[in-house]
């Protein structure tokens, strides 16, 4: 009788084993792994390392900026002087200030694109590894219903958001600048309202799917946690009232493996949320920078410089701002999809 006891607690401990393994989550990739912490248990603790050495390798990105906007703002004070002492035509000076403007601006507008680029599709690709693994492991603890509306709710957002910024936003930034440059050289009011739809546009797309997306989780997460939880309720005293003598025990002990379940979802969920800023971090601070940095020189060429120039390098600005959107949005859909995994069961 001992022996059978002993057998039968390894039969149920083997199991219980595999499933833990099951719901570690994906490694981070080797961009965001200089900005993770050993430990992971602790969010708080695991936020303040990952901020700590975003800020450690932050001093490069400040250099650059610094440099890009003594430059702008040196040439906006070349020409505003030169548009004082000769005689050349106004729209010549506008031109070679057009000019001047994006050749120092285009070359980090472009690179730091690129990297916007990047980091949505690490943050794609590392959220297909991340959601099925928070979706096995809510569906173990009983959430049935809600992981899969999370799961096709969230793998259909991120696949949208994504394929819109890749495909239509991305080159929508540089149809944006162009039609800057082009506004600030010709001044044409045709291309003011293009480059004021431009923005419009993008400003919509982006409102409009995240908004979305909020809205399908709020709804989601009430409806089928209730209904999971409903479930898992009635599961319980199904065991209880119909399996002799040890039903009280066996409802008890399902309640174990289902917290069980919980905490090891909930240790996925910290990691991936802490791998997600991992990889967004860096870019979006080097982006934010940039972004300060141009509104800074505007600010200051305001003084002195012609409107035309001045309005060229906020719409430079302007471009990085949607660049910080972007990588924003995505990042807020993948952290938002995390929680309401670790939500669990109401």
């Amino acid at each position: 009788m001992k022996k059978l006891v002993i057998a039968l607690i390894l039969v149920f401990a083997l199991p219980l084993q595999v499933c833990a393994t099951e719901y570690i989550a994906p490694v981070a990739p080797d961009s965001a792994q200089k900005y993770m912490p050993q430990e992971t248990d602790n969010f708080g603790e695991g936020l303040l390392f990952v901020l700590q050495k975003a800020f450690d390798y932050i001093d490069p990105s400040v250099s650059e900026a610094i440099g890009i906007c003594v430059s702008t703002i040196a040439v906006i004070v070349i020409i505003s002087m030169t548009e004082n002492i000769t005689a050349a035509p106004k729209q010549v000076i506008e031109l070679v200030a057009a000019l001047s403007v994006s050749i120092i601006l285009l070359r980090t507008a472009n690179s730091l694109i690129t990297l916007g680029m990047q980091t949505v599709t690490e943050l794609n690709d590392y959220g297909k590894l991340l959601i099925p693994v928070m979706t096995a492991a809510l569906a173990a603890q009983g959430g049935f219903t809600s992981s899969a509306a999370l799961y096709s709710g969230t793998a259909f957002f991120a696949s949208l958001l994504t394929t819109v910024i890749t495909k239509l936003m991305l080159p929508m930034v540089y149809i944006y600048l162009s039609l800057s440059i082009a506004g600030c050289a010709l001044q044409q009011d045709t291309i003011a309202q293009m480059k004021a739809f431009v923005k419009w546009l993008m400003t919509w797309c982006l409102k409009i799917i995240l908004y979305t997306f909020t809205g399908y989780m709020t709804i989601t997460g009430v409806i089928t946690g209730t209904t999971d939880a409903s479930a898992l309720k009635a599961t319980k005293i199904a065991i209880s009232g119909f399996v002799p003598v040890i039903g009280n025990i066996l409802s008890d002990a399902s309640e174990t493996v289902l917290v069980s379940a919980g905490l090891m979802k909930n240790a996925a969920g910290i990691y991936g949320v802490l791998a997600a800023i991992s990889i967004c971090i860096g870019p979006f601070l080097r982006i934010g920078i940039q972004y300060l940095m141009l509104k800074l020189s505007a600010s200051i060429c305001g003084i002195f410089g012609s409107k035309k120039p001045i309005a060229l390098v906020s719409d430079f600005a302007s471009a990085m701002g949607f660049m910080l959107a972007m990588t924003g949005t995505l990042c807020i859909l993948l952290l938002v999809s995390t929680v309401c995994f670790m939500k669990g069961v109401s």
